[in-house]
């Protein structure tokens, strides 16, 4: 039952909005709102209309270090889906801000562990609709806030390919898993970059779809213009029917349109020949970009073009224009969403889960422990708020609807823009005790050719293209709107070209 504040509290709240109280104005104030709190009562003790959870399962269990040596894993179980569909006998690892009812998650953050989700999010009932086992909830960053993999309130996670290194974030664990070949799917969140970074550090196909084409529902969101889910796998072939399963609307996710989902695993074939590629200038030869990198990305473009399509190399100042506001208003919408409203998005219908947002409440009283990375985001979003009272946010967001119709006019010309995925690849895990500028340098030193195109909210895949001392290079492949197919036939033409490791 809801309980009236007393009249000090109220008169805290008051003080708090700058509106200031005469002697007796609490008590009056107190009794006006009287019926409303008895309403407000009403609505906490009437039942929650939740979905049905249709498939069994235990909460699991925390695996050893034996059993887990990269450090993937928050949560281990088996989730059994249907007897039949496009999935049967694929096993899947879930990002752990994904909620899986009944088993615990943290999204990588100290104050959250101990929630145990109430519900399945949309992506995971589609999965096991479709007859996929889920395994269990994998690692990422503390609270999905960086590129690398050292964020985790549970320490690193390390790179398949070469253990002391990133595999990349936010999505650490589900591209660590992958690559591994401890399961053969997974579900990464993308809000600058989180399924392609990872899966480019860890040598997997990543797609971020279109914004709105996997439903959030049910995921932990940090910005709604922003929030992406997709499939992260070790093949095209795969990431294509992954993504043909949890597309589509849900009822419930207002990122979503009206959309028929193509049948992409039958799409496939075709090869690249008319395509029109365009190899993007920008996304090479930043200072943080490695040689090797940027020379085996071009030798990938040169194989696009031995295949048939139309390859130019172009300049799109666009690219770099894009990157300029994508931190201001990323922080600003997350620390109202997120933090001043406990993961609720205002106006935003959709599904809620109240314990998750009385859980997320929790920051206030342990902030001292949230990880750097979050901390500058909480400060940068409150200071800006204060300082110039949403023009940021509201200047960003029409800027980038500009941004993105200059982009589809320039591809009015183009299919594809090709670039490097991410600058490098995998660097040194920093060690515990490095200065926070390098702490946090390592969690964003790879954002700047993905985060433009989660602000315009464009497919974009990331595929391995070749080693580099015995890590993976990432090429990304970007499209317009909903036009996920060409995506997946130039990469599929591509992995089927020659084996990616020889390159």
């Amino acid at each position: 039952m809801s309980t009236l504040p007393s009249p000090e509290k109220l008169t805290a709240v008051a003080s708090s909005m700058g509106i200031s109280f005469r002697p007796g104005d609490a008590e009056e104030f107190l009794g006006l709102m009287a019926p409303f709190f008895e309403a407000a009562g009403a609505t906490l003790a009437a039942p929650d209309p939740l979905p049905i959870i249709k498939y069994p399962r235990t909460p699991g269990h925390k695996p050893s270090a034996a059993e887990d040596p990269l450090n993937a894993w928050y949560q281990k179980t088996v989730i059994k889906g249907a007897p039949t569909g496009k999935l049967v006998g694929k096993t899947v690892a879930l990002k752990d801000n994904v909620l899986l009812a009944g088993v615990p998650m943290m999204n990588g953050a100290s104050f959250l562990e101990g929630y145990v989700p109430e519900v399945d999010a949309t992506v995971v009932t589609r999965l096991l609709d479709a007859g996929a086992e889920i395994h269990g909830k994998a690692h990422c960053e503390y609270l999905c806030l960086s590129g690398s993999s050292h964020t985790n309130n549970t320490g690193p996670c390390h790179n398949p390919w070469k253990r002391g290194h990133s595999a990349g974030g936010s999505s650490s664990g589900s591209a660590a898993l992958v690559a591994a070949g401890e399961v053969d799917l997974a579900i990464g969140g993308d809000q600058g970059g989180s399924i392609r970074m990872p899966a480019a550090f860890c040598g997997i196909v990543g797609m971020k779809p279109t914004h709105g084409l996997v439903p959030y529902t049910g995921i932990m969101s940090m910005e709604v213009t922003i929030d992406h889910a997709g499939p992260m796998t070790r093949n095209v072939a795969d990431n294509a029917l992954m993504l043909e399963v949890i597309a589509g609307p849900d009822g419930f996710d207002v990122r979503q349109k009206p959309y028929e989902v193509p049948q992409y695993s039958k799409l496939l074939e075709g090869g690249v020949k008319g395509l029109r590629i365009a190899v993007v200038k920008e996304g090479f030869g930043h200072p943080e970009s490695e040689p090797d990198v940027d020379a085996k990305v071009k030798r990938a473009a040169g194989i696009f073009a031995d295949l048939g399509a139309s390859v130019h190399e172009v300049s799109l100042p666009l690219h770099l224009e894009s990157r300029t506001f994508f931190m201001p208003m990323a922080a600003e919408g997350m620390v109202r969403q997120a933090f001043d409203c406990n993961g609720i998005a205002s106006g935003a219908s959709g599904l809620y889960l109240s314990g998750l947002a009385d859980r997320f409440r929790m920051w206030r009283h342990r902030a001292d422990e949230i990880a750097d990375t979050v901390k500058v985001f909480m400060l940068l979003g409150r200071a800006m708020a204060d300082a110039y009272g949403g023009r940021i946010y509201a200047k960003a967001l029409n800027m980038r609807r500009d941004l993105t119709a200059r982009y589809l006019a320039f591809m009015n010309d183009y299919d594809i823009l090709l670039m490097p995925t991410v600058p490098m690849k995998a660097p040194a895990l920093p060690p515990p005790d490095v200065p926070r500028a390098v702490f946090l340098q390592r969690a964003w030193e790879m954002l700047a050719n993905t985060a433009p195109y989660d602000v315009t909210g464009m497919p974009s895949l990331t595929l391995p293209c070749g080693l580099g001392d015995g890590l993976p290079v990432g090429l990304m492949l970007t499209g317009r709107h909903y036009e996920e197919v060409t995506l997946y036939k130039a990469a599929f033409a591509f992995e089927h070209h020659k084996d990616w490791k020889s390159l």
